[in-house]
């Protein structure tokens, strides 16, 4: 088969359904009742939604150094099953990535697994310590061309070493991405600060750890002229200061997880370590707040954060368990389940938070394009009216750490196509030969 025919889709969720030619890497031919080649795959959408595919900026894949939790290849996977043509992944690896030679190996690594384009994340310091800038330029300028960076899971606290940070991203044309965690406010914290920590005897993490580094980051970026990124936004403050930064034409974005807009901390009854994450489930009444915030742009993007762990990581006492949730295959469920079903976003707004606005953000140019003649298709078929339970050791991910165990979640991705090839289809992924 040399392309593909998509019969009777509709894209964004409008209209009348229509017929998708994909071949040569691109959209081919947009129309009504298009007459299959020999040479075509044909599916069937049957009427389902056809959007851009998603890019998620917050992925953690594990490889190298933890491949018994996670590889690049079953991170693809877990991807491209959840409707992704573009991951980009983080850089706490072992070694970390921060040398052009682990950025350019996690890029050769997913170009060879074929599933998703996986863009590296360079570390900011060097072994995330927080002491001296990496040698982000090296890494810019490799084979992978590093375009976002960030020392996720460690904030880069040294407010000085923050503001080179930015200074020096700012002359390359790379975003720093921030883990916004005021260290000295976290010290053996493992939960939200709050009444149903205090009634469990949880250490409390405050608010103000996220919001005041949020803060500080706003002013810096503004002072350096540079633009700044806020991962995984958890508070309704947070949502303020967003507000108020980019009332100041300050350039910020942030991003929200899938599991901050639908779990709040009152799931912290069970003591199950799979609920345990940095930042922390919040209040329900934050959970409110991001998803206000997401639908009317303060927050600018979802991403999953997918974090796999070990069993012996997480079946452990949660205070002694490792933070993070799987996040890949689940995500576009949980935004249709938290802002499409309430009426909070339509499917042009999923094409936005999914796959327009991360691409936007780190200026990927050949993904979260519109669906349209003569555009890449990276693409991803939906089924907005089918339902699905989900059972960890079914995923494709190594590890099963997923909070939504046994949920039965509205959405399925049916088809992704990384330009033009299907990459997964019908709960299967399909790699490249």
């Amino acid at each position: 088969m040399t392309g593909v025919l998509i019969r009777n889709a509709r894209p964004y969720g409008e209209d009348s359904p229509v017929d998708v030619r994909l071949g040569d890497g691109q959209i081919l031919e947009i129309g009504p009742d298009l007459a299959a080649n020999d040479s075509e795959e044909v599916i069937e959408a049957d009427g389902q939604v056809l959007l851009p595919g998603f890019v998620d900026l917050h992925t953690h894949l594990r490889e190298p150094g933890r491949e018994d939790t996670e590889t690049i290849d079953s991170g693809s996977a877990a991807a491209a099953l959840g409707g992704y043509t573009a991951v980009f992944a983080m850089a706490n690896t072992n070694p970390v990535a921060d040398s052009v030679v682990v950025t350019d190996y996690v890029w050769r690594r997913g170009q060879e697994v074929g599933l998703v384009d996986v863009h590296p994340v360079g570390a900011v310091t060097v072994g995330l310590a927080g002491k001296q800038l990496a040698e982000m330029g090296t890494m810019a300028a490799g084979i992978a061309g590093v375009r976002m960076f960030s020392d996720d899971g460690h904030c880069v606290d040294d407010p000085l070493l923050m503001r080179r940070a930015l200074e020096y991203a700012s002359s390359l044309g790379v975003l720093i991405a921030q883990h916004a965690e005021e260290p000295r406010l976290t010290v053996g914290a493992v939960a939200h600060e709050g009444p149903n920590a205090a009634r469990l005897g949880l250490s409390g993490w405050p608010r103000a750890a996220e919001e005041s580094i949020v803060a500080r980051d706003a002013i810096l970026a503004r002072d350096a002229g540079s633009r700044v990124h806020i991962c995984h936004a958890s508070t309704a403050g947070t949502v303020e200061l967003l507000i108020w930064a980019k009332s100041q034409g300050i350039s910020i974005t942030a991003e929200v997880t899938p599991h901050h807009l639908l779990l709040d901390d009152s799931r912290l009854a069970t003591y199950d370590a799979v609920n345990k994450v940095n930042p922390p489930l919040r209040e329900a009444s934050d959970a409110a707040a991001l998803r206000k915030a997401l639908a009317d742009g303060t927050i600018d993007c979802v991403a999953t954060d997918h974090a796999p762990h070990a069993e012996q990581e997480k079946c452990c006492e949660f205070a002694s368990a490792r933070p993070g949730m799987l996040g890949l295959e689940t995500a576009l469920s949980i935004v249709v389940e938290t802002m499409v079903k309430p009426g909070l976003l339509d499917w042009r707004g999923v094409a936005r938070v999914l796959s327009e606005r991360p691409a936007e953000i780190v200026g990927l140019d050949d993904h979260g394009r519109p669906v349209a003649v003569g555009e890449p298709a990276n693409l991803v078929l939906v089924d907005p009216d089918t339902t699905w339970t989900v059972r960890g050791p079914e995923l494709a991910s190594i590890s099963n750490n997923t909070p939504y165990e046994a949920m039965t979640l509205p959405g399925t991705v049916t088809a992704t196509f990384l330009r033009g090839r299907v990459t997964a289809r019908s709960g299967k992924v399909r790699k490249r030969v």
